[in-house]
């Protein structure tokens, strides 16, 4: 029997990394610091020299991440903050748990990014701020969303959760604005054991209230520091820090990042030069990096067809995993049919939500399982095209 080919795994990358992985641990196990330590220090300060951040803020997961970014920007009750359509649900969620309430914005089909025309027709009164997704494998359109932002007086953070290693004009994902995150879940390009997170920001205050609110609002010193988890708290903080076997992992693995980035072009390439031209795809990802000092990073890579759902169920029966990113619009979950918003008001993201799905994709992914992963799709899709 052939063996599955899993959506992701990284287990050829944690047995050749093992030994820095062990000798990082053993540092934990011995410090008897377990959360909020010494690797999580040593976590935050590689992270800002490899964005550029001035400030990196270690957290329990890129929701948290969120939360705490726009809680520390000023995000109060009542306040709209303008989230594209086409999302994970934790972007919306995020401005929820914040006191916030979304306002969505259909997407650039080429991108899935927020479309800058659509968010500035989206603007109303009540909206404050802006928070722009990058995902996939590309960024949105910075340049125009900071332009709508400055002519509507919003203040613009990033969900950046998917975006580690991308440029634009030399500048990091989630710097661009006030400030932006990263997550660390199992499956990014730089992902740990569990949930991690990350706050990226230049501006000192923000970095200062993110600091308190995820440890209880407790301000000044705290990370590695005993003594501190008795002070006063100045703000009503979470428990929102970091462990330190999961800033090991990652400080381990933040060695091979570049490698993994590149890999992942490689593979990205693979994927487009063998299925480009197959009848049945509506769209395989584009690139929109431009210029030597932009880059985009494929964290998944995606393709459109409308035969979506039989398509996933065949593969599956091939013993090959995939994702479906996102079956359905964020104004149309549950959570929130409160807000009125209406079928057919978001085209280019239910047209996503319809017709995407995520293909098997990681570092440790061979040549021989891509090519095997193409072949029977576009055995399928002829076959489709055939019976029509």
């Amino acid at each position: 029997m052939t063996d599955r080919i899993p959506f992701f795994s990284q287990a050829a990358t944690f047995e050749r990394l093992w030994p820095s992985i062990e000798k990082l641990l053993e540092e934990v196990f011995h410090s008897g610091k377990f959360s909020h330590g010494k690797q999580v220090g040593q976590l935050e300060a590689a992270l800002a020299e490899y964005t550029g951040a001035r400030h990196v803020i270690g957290v329990n997961s890129g929701t948290d991440a969120l939360v705490l970014l726009l809680r520390a920007c000023g995000v109060r009750p009542g306040d709209g903050v303008l989230v594209p359509a086409y999302s994970f649900f934790a972007t919306a969620s995020a401005v929820v748990l914040a006191g916030g309430t979304p306002q969505f914005v259909d997407i650039d089909p080429k991108t899935y990014a927020m479309d800058p025309a659509a968010m500035e027709a989206a603007v109303t009164s009540h909206s404050r701020f802006a928070m722009p997704v990058h995902l996939f494998h590309t960024m949105a359109d910075m340049t125009a969303v900071t332009a709508v932002a400055r002519r509507h007086g919003l203040t613009v953070v990033e969900d950046s959760a998917e975006a580690i290693g991308m440029r634009r004009h030399g500048v990091h994902a989630g710097l661009h604005g006030v400030g932006g995150v990263l997550s660390f879940f199992p499956s990014k390009t730089l992902g740990a054991l569990g949930d991690a997170g990350a706050v990226l920001t230049d501006d000192p205050q923000v970095a200062a209230t993110v600091a308190a609110l995820r440890h209880h609002g407790r301000t000044g010193r705290t990370l590695n520091d005993f003594p501190a988890i008795s002070t006063e708290s100045a703000l009503p903080g979470a428990n929102s820090k970091m462990d330190d076997i999961q800033a090991a992992v990652l400080l381990a693995k933040l060695s091979l990042l570049e490698e993994h980035i590149a890999r992942r072009a490689e593979l990205a390439d693979a994927y487009t030069a063998r299925l480009r031209d197959t009848p049945g795809i509506i769209r395989l990802p584009r690139t929109t990096a431009g210029k030597p000092d932009d880059r985009d990073v494929h964290y998944v890579y995606l393709i459109e067809t409308e035969h979506r759902d039989a398509l996933v169920d065949h593969l599956d029966r091939h013993g090959i995993g995939t994702e479906v990113y996102y079956p359905l619009p964020l104004p149309h979950q549950p959570a929130f049919a409160h807000l009125g918003y209406r079928q057919g008001e978001f085209p280019h993201a239910e047209a996503a939500a319809r017709h995407a799905v995520a293909l098997p994709f990681h570092p440790d992914l061979g040549t021989g399982d891509l090519d095997r992963v193409c072949d029977i799709i576009r055995s399928f899709l002829a076959g489709t095209r055939t019976t029509a």
